[in-house]
């Protein structure tokens, strides 16, 4: 049991170099990225476009900002749609950090965002009665990692100890999921663990959906890592990711007067993602892949 701590430790202190790094490159990033400036971008026709190609960078941010903005009403269901579904949290930041999965970064980041640019377009299109309401000249809606707000923060905070602070966060929660695997595999085995999941891979989408609707950075984690240790097939891994939404559901669902239309959307974003997931787990399998 001593070597089961060991080994997550070690690995999860490898992956934590490249957690730093990335986030101040996000933090940079957003600081200088602020979408809400361009009024046309938000609700002209390349609103789902751009939509899911802010949502695809690391980071919860931009589901955040999404969320605020469609409560206001100044973006439209299918582009908060594009956004949620391209937002994979710190998906690809693991898969980057870990070389024998690398390879898989650009075959999601192509299925979700194409996935989230038809998703998008199809409902605006559904919804195109949809009555929006129009930004004051000079007003601005950020969306910071993780929901916490700090433009006011100096550089040094800004550049240094909030991605510090964000990388020591999700590195316990790759100790926990590392503990937990680490576990199972000592008690159980590797090859039951494996020969159960695969005999169980057309439950794994459901599983995986279900657990990346929970808001928060840890669920992004748990199926991620699950894809990369050879327990969760490629289709439920995007199927989970597509699910999370980082935590743009909290900021919906703190508007207690729109329950139904916040219960339809995370209703749609399940279905979307769940039939996505069975759709590639169903193209592989024919393909032996």
């Amino acid at each position: 049991m001593q070597e089961v701590l060991l080994d997550s430790l070690l690995d999860s202190l490898k992956i934590f170099p490249y957690l730093f790094l990335i986030y101040v490159i996000i933090e940079i990033l957003e600081h200088r990225t602020n979408i809400s400036r361009n009024k046309n971008a938000l609700s002209g026709r390349l609103a789902p476009l751009l939509g899911a190609a802010t949502g695809l960078i690391p980071q919860c941010g931009f589901s955040v900002m999404a969320a605020k903005l469609y409560d206001r009403k100044i973006i439209r269901t299918g582009t908060v749609l594009a956004v949620f579904l391209a937002t994979s949290d710190e998906a690809f930041i693991l898969l980057l950090a870990d070389g024998s999965r690398a390879a898989w970064v650009m075959p999601m980041i192509a299925v979700k965002f194409v996935v989230a640019v038809g998703i998008g377009y199809l409902a605006n299109f559904i919804c195109r009665k949809e009555v929006l309401t129009e930004m004051e000249e000079h007003e601005e809606i950020h969306g910071a990692a993780c929901g916490h707000d700090h433009e006011e923060d100096s550089k040094f905070k800004s550049y240094f100890i909030h991605p510090l602070l964000h990388s020591l966060e999700i590195f316990a929660y790759i100790l926990i999921v590392n503990l937990i695997f680490g576990t199972l595999i000592y008690f159980v085995g590797e090859d039951k663990i494996q020969s159960f999941l695969m005999r169980s891979v057309w439950l794994q989408p459901l599983f995986a959906c279900v657990v990346g609707l929970i808001p928060n950075c840890a669920s992004s984690v748990l199926i991620t890592k699950a894809f990369i240790e050879g327990y969760l097939t490629f289709g439920s891994c995007v199927a989970g990711l597509c699910a999370n939404a980082g935590l743009g559901f909290v900021v919906l669902f703190k508007n207690i007067k729109n329950w139904k239309r916040n219960l339809l959307l995370a209703l749609s974003l399940f279905c979307i993602s769940l039939c996505v997931g069975y759709l590639i787990n169903f193209i592989f399998s024919l393909l032996n892949i």
